[in-house]
């Protein structure tokens, strides 16, 4: 990596990781156990995380996880994600996860989330990012939509500590 102050979406993004779903995957209701796909998310925005910053990352936050649909046996799962903006050291990541029907081809959008990170030095002090330049209109709402949720975490965080 030459440029150090900005890298495109690509550069780090995920998409479409599979994913397939077998009987150890599955919950007491018989679908997809939404905390191994909440588990498999964080790991893959660590891997945006890291590729974007070139170093190690912890997650800061995780949240508006929203499930929007089960997955079922024999489906295969289909991660995307990619990082909405970055400011100093810590990054927004994008989650979206589908469920594909194996057999017919049918795809549901079942999850949705966003990740924080935080990019650590070799002291594990935060250490800065560089910037995201969005390169889609997609990316671009994506990139303004991501300041409007972290004025929204940063204000929640000042009302609790508030207390």
């Amino acid at each position: 990596m030459t440029d150090r102050t900005s890298r495109p979406v690509s550069a780090s993004a995920i998409e479409k990781h599979v994913y397939k779903v077998f009987p150890n995957d599955m919950n007491a209701h018989d679908t997809v156990f939404g905390g191994m796909i909440m588990a498999k998310c964080d790991r893959l925005a660590l891997v945006v995380a890291e590729r974007h910053s070139a170093h190690v990352c912890v997650t800061a936050a995780v949240d508006s996880i929203h499930f929007r649909a089960p997955a079922k046996g024999n489906d295969t799962l289909l991660f995307s994600l990619a990082l909405n903006r970055s400011w100093g050291s810590s990054m927004e990541i994008g989650a979206r996860v589908e469920a594909e029907n194996s057999y017919t081809g049918d795809v549901r959008h079942i999850l949705s989330a966003f990740f924080t990170f935080v990019a650590l030095d070799e002291h594990d002090k935060p250490v800065d990012v560089p910037q995201v330049i969005p390169e889609t209109d997609e990316q671009k709402r994506r990139y303004d939509n991501a300041e409007i949720r972290r004025e929204g975490r940063l204000e929640t965080r000042k009302k609790l500590s508030s207390r």
